[in-house]
């Protein structure tokens, strides 16, 4: 796991390419997100951090189509039938290193605790339920940390109240 004063994640080795990309925020009955550890490869974005499941967008796909194979990929899961619903979505402006503008779709995939057991991890070395407190203390990938954190405090913010640790 990464410690806090190991920053070699911020070194990556080779090329990385961002392109559009669909993520999941999968949430239990109890709140709980699902995420996955991933792989330790200095070759892809922050390694060794939990993350959300997705990824990128293959030629002539939505982000939905996107959401749902890249779920089947990943965890063997049927998303589908599970009226995931877009929560937010990040733009990111890759201008300054030869690029454009890309997304990430952030996709709210209700599922029960028990799912859980009949998944099978396609990537990542582990995945795991956290609360989202819980979770928000651990090394997250970035932006996958900022859309959990609005997500989990989501109430808070159509308030205007802070959120409560």
């Amino acid at each position: 796991m990464t410690t806090p004063g190991d920053l070699a994640y911020l070194e990556p080795v080779g090329s990385l390419s961002p392109a559009p990309a669909a993520v999941a925020l999968i949430v239990d009955e109890q709140g709980r997100y699902l995420v996955q550890l991933r792989d330790d490869i200095p070759t892809i974005f922050f390694p060794n951090h939990w993350g959300c499941f997705g990824g990128a967008l293959e030629p002539g796909e939505t982000h939905l189509e996107a959401l749902h194979r890249e779920l089947h990929e990943e965890l063997a899961l049927d998303s589908a039938p599970l009226g995931a619903e877009e929560f937010t979505r990040f733009t990111f402006d890759f201008g300054f290193a030869g690029g454009g503008i890309i997304d990430r779709a952030f996709f709210e995939v209700p599922i029960k605790a028990a799912q859980v057991d009949d998944m099978v991890l396609g990537e990542g070395s582990e995945l795991r339920l956290w609360d989202g407190p819980q979770l928000l203390k651990q090394p997250v990938v970035p932006y996958d940390r900022f859309a959990i954190w609005m997500h989990c405090y989501r109430t808070q913010l159509a308030l205007g109240q802070p959120p409560t640790p």
